[in-house]
């Protein structure tokens, strides 16, 4: 009997050689901010290794990457914002907070009884990490100076008070020093406008360019520190929320004149598709070239693109050139050393992956830099090549250099020897049409151990944002980076999964982007969603009365949306930290209240909103439903599932709950991703 028992479980471990654990799955360390030293010499990054966050750096000619940190614990303490200082060797960061808004408290997600802080730190190799002050949003001087942002006010390292002391409700953003040091410019954000202010050291004076009511940010200077360009986002009474393919009144580009606030119209967006401001990934959506050309993003043929404009044009309907042409996305955006190439990833030919591109910034053709089955962004230029973070289909994020046609991982060693490398498998693209007949992009991810005629339970995933998208590969964000992960755990016991890229998501254009109808203005994803279930549905390997949906955040609308609209198609579904009514997160502005006309106007809004949201279709869902959310989520109000479990408790429906004491939107703590990732697999296990 013990040689039955014996031989049973060989074939058994035989059977399931593909599987792996979600430890293993999610052990490998995610890369991120990667920044390049002045002249290219070396890099930095950030690199979270299982919630441990630290600075790694990698200098020329051999680029061999180092840690310049030490910290070991999973803390939830988050670590971004790198500048290098002057000398190419020592970097500046910061620790703690809350990196998307630093208007927040501190996150605590580890509940640390002592406390938490947001600092400012400087690293160097071969010495400890000094704290320069409490803050963030730091910027460094060509001449090494640092200033940040404590408290909404400016600071400089080695100051005892704010250079700059802001009435209450104004805040410091975007910190940009003059060349010569010797001034500062900066966005005072009074909540209903938006001023750029140049503050002098040597008169210590504030002087404000070219004020007014509207919105304006992305200061960048000149290179002979005379003038400030900065974008103007003029104020638009819009009423109700809808889409933004264009706006009433376009957005521009101004020039200021530092030595009295003058400033002249640069450029005006033409009206219709791009008039509305849209960015990209750059350090500043404005750069100025050495040789006087402005570089900004643009939507003008319903692709956001980089263009470029002199900056000594008289006419705001100056000769703009167009430096991205082409039905396709840039994304990631940095600038050669010399400033005379801007260096972007984007999905041009490859319209679900990420290549590098490079382009003169006074136009011609572009030229492509990475090609092929990878995923290559945030690139930077280095001595002799450049610096990016890459992956694949199997192979997680990594830092990298490619040099003389060379390219090597900066620190190969971090991959941990149980990471599955061999047991993934490869998502295919899958193209398929909604309910109202849109093109909608996904990636199919199918067993390795499928056979011929057998059928599988099915999950379908949906992104955040929803200003996302899922690529073949592994993500360059880290919240995308633990979904792919799950997916991959997801087919290792079984399922069938299909990754979708709904509309209203990234990388397919501006009315892809901005659809009729979207979210809280009719909910028209629903379309796609519910598509994507009828697509699975219909292959012969899915088992369709077993398929279910899983997200987070605007996936975790969809997941609830799915559920109670279609339940007789979703039979069980994941809600990470989902809206679950859209006017507890879209709080209608528009008219001014006082006319019955007004009122009407917000009342019919509400009700758009409303019937948009899970809640208003909660009587007909049936399916059970596991809801996870930290209630320190600074993304979507808690409320959504405080108000979603009442409903579903009257209504009599099989829910369950994971909530995360302190925890917020995208969970700070390595720990959470692992503990709600086991929770979803389980519930799955036993709903589907």
């Amino acid at each position: 009997m013990r040689r039955l028992i014996f031989a049973l479980s060989a074939i058994a471990v035989s059977l399931c050689a593909k599987t792996f654990t979600l430890e293993q799955v999610m052990s490998a360390p995610f890369p991120s901010d990667m920044t390049a030293a002045p002249g290219g010499k070396a890099v930095a990054w950030v690199l979270n290794e299982r919630g441990a966050r630290n600075i790694w750096y990698a200098a020329a000619p051999d680029f061999k990457g180092v840690r310049l940190t030490s910290w070991t614990a999973d803390d939830g303490q988050d670590v971004g914002e790198l500048q290098f200082l002057p000398d190419g060797k020592s970097v500046v960061f910061v620790r703690g907070g809350d990196l998307e808004d630093a208007a927040n408290a501190d996150p605590n997600p580890a509940s640390n009884p002592a406390g938490v802080s947001q600092d400012v730190w400087v690293a160097t190799p071969g010495s400890a990490p000094r704290k320069v002050g409490s803050g963030h949003s730091p910027a460094v001087s060509k001449t090494g100076k640092i200033a940040f942002i404590k408290s909404g006010q400016v600071w400089a390292e080695g100051g005892s008070g704010p250079l700059v002391v802001n009435r209450s409700g104004v805040s410091a953003e975007a910190l940009r020093w003059s060349p010569d040091g010797s001034k500062l410019a900066f966005v005072s954000n009074r909540g209903s406008h938006g001023f750029v202010e140049v503050y002098d050291f040597a008169t210590k004076s504030v002087s404000y360019m070219d004020p007014s009511v509207d919105h304006d940010q992305e200061p960048v200077w000149s290179p002979d520190g005379k003038q400030i360009a900065f974008v103007r986002v003029f104020q638009v009474a819009d009423g109700v929320r809808g889409i933004k393919r264009s706006s009433s009144e376009p957005w521009a580009i101004r020039v200021a004149n530092v030595a009295d606030g003058t400033a002249k119209q640069l450029f005006t967006a033409d009206a219709g598709p791009g008039s509305a401001f849209s960015s990209v990934v750059m350090e500043n959506q404005l750069f100025w070239s050495p040789d006087g050309r402005i570089v900004f993003p643009w939507e003008k043929d319903g692709w956001r693109h980089l263009y470029s404009i002199a900056a000594s044009t008289e006419t705001t309907r100056g000769a703009v050139t167009p430096l991205t042409p082409g039905d396709f996305e840039v994304e990631h955006v940095s600038f050669s050393d010399d400033g005379r190439e801007a260096i972007f990833s984007s999905n041009q030919n490859d319209i679900d992956r990420r290549h590098i591109w490079r382009v003169s910034v006074t136009g011609g053709a572009a030229r492509q830099v990475t090609s092929g089955q990878e995923l290559e962004w945030s690139p930077v230029e280095v001595t002799g090549g450049l610096a990016f973070l890459h992956s694949d289909v199997r192979r997680p994020a990594r830092a990298a250099v490619l040099i003389g046609g060379a390219e090597h991982d900066l620190a190969p060693e971090t991959i941990p020897a149980e990471f599955p490398l061999d047991s993934l498998v490869v998502p295919q693209q899958v193209i398929y049409s909604s309910g109202d007949g849109l093109q909608i992009h996904g990636q199919l991810f199918l067993p390795s151990d499928l056979k011929a005629g057998e059928k599988r339970p099915a999950i379908v995933f949906m992104h955040g944002g929803p200003r996302r998208q899922m690529l073949l590969g592994w993500h360059s964000m880290d919240y995308y980076n633990n979904a792919y992960a799950m997916n991959q755990y997801l087919v290792s016991q079984g399922y069938i999964v299909f990754s979708i890229n709904y509309r209203s998501g990234i990388g397919y254009g501006l009315n892809f982007r901005e659809a009729t109808n979207f979210g809280a203005a009719g909910a028209s994803e629903f379309s796609d969603v519910e598509g994507a279930g009828l697509y699975l549905r219909s292959r012969a390997d899915v088992d369709g009365a077993r398929i279910g949906l899983w997200g987070g955040s605007y996936g975790g609308y969809l997941t609830a949306l799915g559920l109670s609209r279609a339940s007789d198609l979703f039979k069980a579904g994941v809600d990470f930290h989902g809206v679950h009514d859209w006017n507890l997160e879209r709080p209608l502005t528009g008219p001014v209240p006082g006319s019955a006309v007004a009122e009407a106007e917000r009342e019919t809004a509400a009700e758009v909103q409303f019937e948009s949201s899970p809640l208003a279709s909660v009587k007909t869902w049936r399916s059970p439903v596991l809801l996870i959310h930290g209630d320190d989520d600074r993304n979507v109000a808690f409320a959504n599932t405080v108000q979603l479990v009442a409903a579903l408790r009257k209504q009599g429906v099989d829910f369950e709950q994971m909530i995360l004491p302190d925890e917020i939107h995208g969970f700070l703590l390595h720990r959470s991703w692992l503990k709600t990732y086991a929770a979803a697999a389980d519930f799955f296990r036993r709903k589907l």
